[in-house]
């Protein structure tokens, strides 16, 4: 992950060049195709944010994550505080592609209007919409390296393969790790300072990986599936997922599609001739698949005692997921703030189910 960044990737005006340069490197070494996903694209999983989105020395951006449709217009969906600037935006400023961050921290092509967003901490996403200029993106709904994905958003479940497209580390494939997983995570009012504050969030997923996702690929959308290097149609996976909008060093978060889909009463623009996996016929990358019912009991074990376990503050998150040695065997999946000191041991069962521990550093929306 580029270090240090805050909230929606920042960069410093005076450093702008040579961060970028830094950045892109990286990129090409991360993304097996070598796409520069921080370049003027009609695609998307692309650099793009609010041309407001500046401070006197930062600029911010993120990633314009997908094509959806509303009421017969066309919007960009990726998140509030890549497009709305944290419960700031107005409706009708510019959404710049790319972002600010990759074009000197000046206005790039604008190409889109910022329309809606879900304000923060009430319905359990971080998401927003702006509607698309006609010309200026893919009218197919085209994602770098993924393609255009299924109109049909598919379920998040322990074990399944995804991927994601976005504007640091590019296409990116990795495997959720814990579902109905309660976060805690940290923002800033504005870009690169101001207020910083915690919103909790409840059943998220999350992706435990170094490599998955990076300050500046929140608004991406996480699919179900593989990266393709030529970028290709989908193949019968690429079903939406979630909507990735926090992370770590070493996991990524994002809001379940469907809640996503509820909240801002959206639906894909995407080919209608894929379906979306389901659990008796989609394999895991781990293989055995914990049974349905073991999943429910530990999901209400859960619900009944996260509230309690993240009052410690050194827990900032418990989720579901499977034991590592035993893919079959159901966990809660309990993730420790690695950057403060344990003041209470954390159980390694609770009303049976198993206890995981997964330290990370504090989960920040990037």
């Amino acid at each position: 992950m580029p270090a240090p960044i805050e909230g929606r990737s920042p960069v410093r005006k005076f450093l702008l060049s040579t961060v970028c340069a830094a950045l892109f490197v990286g990129l090409v070494l991360a993304d097996g195709s070598g796409a520069n996903h921080q370049i003027r694209t009609t695609s998307f999983g692309s650099s793009g944010g609010n041309a407001n989105d500046i401070t006197r020395f930062f600029c911010c951006g993120g990633t314009l994550g997908s094509l959806v449709t509303k009421g017969g217009t066309q919007y960009i969906l990726s998140n509030n505080h890549v497009l709305a600037r944290v419960d700031q935006a107005a409706v009708g400023e510019d959404i710049t592609q790319p972002g600010l961050i990759d074009n000197g921290c000046s206005v790039a092509t604008v190409v889109a209007d910022f329309s809606q967003a879900v304000p923060l901490g009430t319905q359990n996403v971080d998401a927003a919409l702006a509607a698309v200029r006609p010309g200026l993106m893919d009218a197919g709904g085209k994602i770098l390296d993924i393609g255009v994905p299924c109109a049909t958003p598919g379920t998040p479940r322990v074990g399944l393969a995804v991927a994601k497209s976005g504007r640091t580390t590019g296409c990116q494939q990795g495997t959720i790790a814990s579902i109905s997983t309660n976060v805690n995570v940290q923002y800033q009012r504005s870009c690169g300072k101001g207020k910083k504050f915690i919103i909790a969030y409840t059943n998220q997923v999350v992706i435990n990986s170094t490599t998955f996702s990076a300050g500046g690929d929140s608004g991406s959308l996480i699919v179900s599936g593989s990266c393709s290097s030529t970028g290709g149609e989908t193949n019968g996976d690429n079903a939406p997922v979630a909507l990735l909008f926090a992370g770590s060093s070493s996991s990524t978060i994002g809001n379940p599609i469907q809640d996503v889909i509820g909240a801002l009463g959206i639906s894909f623009v995407g080919t209608s001739m894929c379906t979306a996996p389901t659990s008796a016929s989609a394999a895991t990358a781990f293989g055995r698949e914990p049974l349905q019912n073991d999943l429910d009991f530990a999901t209400m074990v859960k619900d009944r005692h996260a509230p309690d376990m993240m009052r410690n503050p050194e827990i900032i998150g418990v989720g579901v997921g499977v034991m590592d040695d035993d893919p079959s065997r159901v966990a809660l999946v309990v993730y420790v703030d690695s950057t403060r000191p344990v003041q209470s041991r954390v159980p390694t069962q609770v009303d049976g189910v198993p206890v995981k521990v997964v330290r990370t550093d504090p989960f920040v929306a990037y």
